[in-house]
């Protein structure tokens, strides 16, 4: 029977191990990414285990533990005992980023549980050509913005490498003063990730490009690929000396990658108002859609976590987003 005691922390020493298992059963969200979860193990405590040969993934936020559903060769027994560990530890979401696929074969499993649209973690996918190029009326006023910052602003790009790694640093060090970090322990979080990325940036195999502004480095993105036509953006950060920057990084990132893979996906809105009329203002080709299986009834003893509570870790990544 699946257990806690089942689960061992999620290290750098385990990215192999979670590469090989990426390649059999390729993900389409970024959750499962080994990246995220080890970026952002200071803030979530991503631990997991291999069952059957399927890699399970639960994290903890704030004292509370869910769970992501198996990723392997489907196994009903597995699958309801997790279901059986999520209820009996988690809150009133205690398994989530559910993708459709398995949504529906859970609802053959088990008729009588509840499996709901998550819309705040739906991500946004792009095609790479259309993020690059910015076709037609639709984009008419991004163009214009990006237009207006490659007039007033003698820009470069180039690729992250080792030896610019310190600049890329140096800017996010800007980026943290700018932005008030040490007294802000939202905007914290997203710098220590962002800090880890560059730090392990070579043993982590991420790629990422840079832009100069005047031969200063005023913006970064990096990223790494999803999967076989698909790249994921993890960070985008960019200094205020010139504006239009997050957009003129945006393209260049979009323009260097059209030849690689036909989507990008920039991840989710987490339900924030203007992040989500953002991302739509960008056109996406589709979205990556995600389910959370609900407590069928109330937590005993009183204790009922509320929708707060499930969204911790999103609050978070909205208040990073909003800044950019």
């Amino acid at each position: 029977m699946l257990c806690e005691e089942d689960f061992k922390p999620v290290t750098l020493a385990d990215r192999e191990f979670f590469e090989r298992h990426s390649e059999l059963y390729p993900q389409t969200h970024s959750s499962n990414t080994f990246t995220n979860m080890v970026c952002w193990n200071h803030f979530t405590q991503y631990r997991y285990t291999y069952v059957n040969g399927n890699i399970i993934i639960s994290g903890t936020t704030g004292g509370i533990t869910r769970f992501h559903p198996p990723i392997g060769p489907r196994d009903p027994e597995l699958m309801r005992e997790l279901i059986q560990l999520a209820m009996k530890v988690s809150d009133n979401t205690p398994l989530i980023f559910i993708d459709p696929d398995t949504a529906l074969w859970i609802r053959e499993l088990e008729p009588d549980l509840e499996l709901v649209p998550d819309r705040d973690n739906f991500e946004y996918v792009y095609r790479a050509s259309d993020l690059a190029e910015l076709p037609g009326k639709k984009y008419q006023k991004i163009r214009s913005h990006l237009n207006r910052f490659r007039r007033n602003c003698m820009s470069t790009v180039e690729p992250i490498t080792p030896e610019n790694l310190e600049e890329v640093m140096e800017l996010l060090k800007k980026w943290r003063d700018w932005k008030g970090c040490d007294k802000n322990p939202v905007l914290s979080h997203e710098v220590e990730a962002a800090f880890y990325a560059v730090e392990h940036f070579m043993e982590l195999r991420l790629r990422g490009f840079l832009l100069r502004v005047d031969s200063e480095v005023g913006a970064i993105s990096i990223f790494e690929r999803l999967n076989a036509d698909t790249a994921l953006i993890h960070f985008e950060k960019g200094l205020p000396d010139c504006e239009g920057i997050y957009k003129a990084i945006n393209a260049e990132t979009a323009a260097a990658l059209a030849d690689e893979v036909e989507y990008i996906n920039r991840e989710s809105d987490l339900g924030v108002g203007g992040l989500r009329e953002a991302k739509l203002r960008y056109h996406p080709h589709h979205m990556v859609e995600v389910y959370s299986l609900k407590r069928p009834s109330p937590v005993s003893g009183g204790r009922c976590p509320s929708r707060v509570s499930f969204r911790e870790h999103e609050v978070l990544f909205a208040a990073l987003k909003r800044t950019n």
